[in-house]
């Protein structure tokens, strides 16, 4: 008899094995987020708390649990948005997509991270672009029609202002957690067609604070990132003379 089918019980295998692949995927979350998508599977099922074993007759390899975190995550992204075209005002709608999708990036559970990864099959790529981009293009064309956003702004601008955050992100995570919500509003007050200026929710970093974000990589120990700016700084002052 399958247990699953036990009469008048509770279908408790396919309860235990749902909660065990919540598990991993959240395990999996926070991990990628940590370490990076270098966390193998074996990694997974021991943050997780559940045996190796679980883990592969849940997902045969690392491949598998990226493909469902990305499902997840590319189904919040339509809901957020979906949620935005809804919304009368559009303004309101555009900038609630913005800050859901920045959160999205502060807790770990961004999109940008998974399209970047080999693991992830190119056709699933083209999924998130064929699913994401014409309900982006709504969002801004709607404010547009309002007569709140400026009529230069692009669909792709709203995307690009999320990589240019995601970095403020990464960088300030450990010194000031919020402080892309500053940047935020300075874009959004610049979207804006009566130019309205906006309080800033979060203070400026002070000299200390700045330099302690953008060294974090070397206090870390990851050498391999931090370079990058002061590298890019040098060949902009050698073209210069």
């Amino acid at each position: 008899m399958n247990l699953q089918e036990h009469k008048g019980g509770p279908p408790r295998l396919r309860r235990d094995a749902e909660l065990n692949r919540r598990r991993l995927l959240d395990a999996a979350a926070e991990l990628f987020a940590e370490r990076g998508l270098d966390a193998t599977l074996n990694d997974i099922a021991h943050h997780a708390g559940v045996g190796v074993g679980t883990a592969y007759r849940r997902f045969a390899n690392k491949a598998e649990i990226l493909d469902a975190l990305f499902d997840e995550r590319l189904s919040e992204v339509t809901a957020h948005a979906g949620a935005a075209l809804e919304n009368p005002d559009a303004w309101d709608g555009l900038v609630d997509f913005l800050e859901n999708s920045l959160t999205m990036q502060m807790d770990g559970r961004g999109v940008t991270v998974l399209l970047n990864n080999p693991y992830l099959g190119d056709h699933r790529v083209q999924e998130a672009r064929d699913r994401v981009a014409p309900l982006v293009e709504q969002i801004v064309e709607r404010a547009k029609q309002q007569g709140t956003l400026r009529p230069d702004f692009e669909p792709t601008d709203a995307i690009h202002i999320q990589i240019a955050l995601s970095a403020v992100i990464d960088l300030s995570r450990e010194t000031e957690p919020t402080l892309y919500r500053r940047y935020l509003t300075m874009f959004l007050d610049g979207l804006r067609t009566d130019r309205a200026t906006t309080a800033l929710p979060v203070q400026a970093l002070n000299t200390g604070q700045s330099h302690e974000a953008l060294t974090g990589d070397r206090r870390h120990g990851r050498r391999g990132q931090q370079t990058r700016p002061a590298a890019s700084h040098v060949d902009r002052n050698r073209s210069q003379r």
